[in-house]
């Protein structure tokens, strides 16, 4: 059919960072419906997420692994090549947020965001890329961004996670234009306020101020990133690389 033509995943293996739970575990089965076999990498291991997988009749299983570690993240690809024998997606999705003014904050604090939502992603991202360099594989990466990359969130402040994500944008455009000789496409997801267990976990006083905010005065769900994820990896963007594809209701355009 066409649409599996153009957005079907079979055959391809998928690696999801951090898909433990939340907008990871969702897009996991996202990318197993659409035929991928998916390898999830998390430090607390992912067992549900694979058993939801293969109960629906997917693909799976998980990796132990912290992405701020080069040789977690290196044994990790390794032990992937060993028994799938390649990767032809990555989705970067590990991630933090702390809620701190920035004089509250400890400098411990500030690398341990960035330490996860950046370099985390850019030790995945190069383990990921130079296996795909050497194997010839055409792969399709997406690095997991935010609206917070583009805008300053209010009430709340969280300087160290709004300059992960903006790291995590120009991160992106700097391997797609890297990687583009090798066919490789690296493009970039920036959700808005998502309900998640994540989100579940602020105060709620926090998101009685986010409300008025968003032009559609909801919250998005986990399953409407699908679509953009899925376009991302899927041939339907082979022109497509480079790009922060912004899913946030409309919170950025006002």
């Amino acid at each position: 059919m066409y649409l599996e033509e153009i957005f079907g995943l079979s055959g391809k293996t998928a690696v999801v960072t951090g898909a433990g739970r939340g907008i990871g575990q969702v897009i996991a089965l996202g990318l197993a419906k659409a035929g991928a076999e998916i390898v999830i990498i998390s430090r607390s291991g992912a067992e549900e997420t694979v058993r939801m997988i293969t109960e629906a009749g997917g693909s799976a299983y998980d990796l132990r692994a912290d992405v701020t570690k080069e040789e977690e993240v290196d044994a990790a690809v390794a032990e992937i090549l060993k028994r799938s024998g390649k990767i032809d997606i990555l989705f970067n999705n590990a991630g933090i947020c702390i809620h701190k003014d920035t004089l509250e904050a400890s400098i411990e604090e500030w690398r341990s965001v960035i330490d996860t939502n950046l370099t985390g992603e850019y030790i995945m991202a190069r383990a990921v890329g130079r296996t795909m360099i050497e194997k010839g594989i055409r792969g399709s990466i997406v690095n997991m961004a935010s609206m917070s990359g583009t805008i300053v969130n209010i009430p709340q402040w969280q300087a160290s996670y709004n300059a992960s994500k903006a790291g995590v944008i120009h991160l992106t455009k700097s391997l797609a234009a890297e990687w583009i000789g090798y066919g490789i496409r690296v493009n970039s997801l920036s959700p808005g306020y998502i309900a998640t267990p994540m989100s579940a976990d602020v105060p709620q006083d926090l998101k009685d101020a986010w409300e008025p905010l968003m032009p559609m005065h909801r919250m998005g769900e986990p399953e409407e990133l699908i679509p953009a994820i899925l376009y991302m990896v899927s041939p339907a963007a082979g022109y497509t690389t480079g790009t922060d594809i912004i899913v946030d209701g409309g919170y950025t355009c006002i």
